[in-house]
């Protein structure tokens, strides 16, 4: 049985991040993954975490699917807070990947958590244009490209990229969540399935 950890980063902020929005998401992945088969554990990092408790999962996933808004081009402060916390505990990693004794091994070359993948999926203000734009705000970057920074904290744990998820223009007022929910089933079913 596949089994995999969906991470809720969302921070509450009233009044524009309730976290509504969050949790459809959440909700449509676990029953994407219930219906599917996968063994599923939970983790809603702003109601508490236990650090030992969130290593752990990290060795029993075959997946990772962490769900959070995009707040100031980045994951909330609590998320950022909890790969502090959970990565920093040196068991999902022997070392930086670097050797003194051969010069082939690389930086970011040590996860142990080789094998396993992680899928990311973004609620955003910004519109989906503001990608790939020369001239606009990510200066031409990808969406993946500005989100580098949670894909290498993954990556150097040994984990692998599945395709990202996002919805834009989520305060713009004419959002079809059930249409969104649509299209992101369609990539769950492509990376999971």
């Amino acid at each position: 049985m596949k089994k995999v950890l969906i991470l809720n980063g969302h921070q509450y902020y009233d009044v524009v991040a309730k976290g509504e929005l969050t949790q459809h998401y959440i909700d449509k992945a676990n029953d994407f993954f219930v219906k599917n088969g996968f063994e599923i554990k939970h983790t809603n990092i702003e109601k508490g975490y236990n650090v030992e408790e969130e290593c752990e999962k990290f060795e029993w996933a075959d997946y990772v699917l962490f769900q959070y808004p995009v707040y100031w081009m980045s994951v909330p402060w609590i998320a950022k807070k909890y790969f502090d916390e959970t990565f920093t505990q040196g068991r999902h990693y022997s070392s930086d990947g670097r050797s003194r004794t051969d010069a082939s091994k690389l930086y970011g070359s040590g996860g142990l958590l080789q094998g396993k993948k992680y899928m990311l999926s973004l609620t955003y203000n910004c519109p989906a244009s503001a990608f790939d734009n020369k001239n606009s705000l990510f200066d031409g970057m990808s969406l993946d490209q500005a989100h580098v920074a949670v894909h290498k904290t993954f990556q150097f744990c040994g984990l692998e990229p599945l395709e990202t998820y996002s919805v834009h223009d989520i305060f713009k007022g004419d959002l079809n969540l059930d249409i969104e929910l649509e299209k992101f089933e369609k990539v769950l079913t492509k990376n999971f399935l």
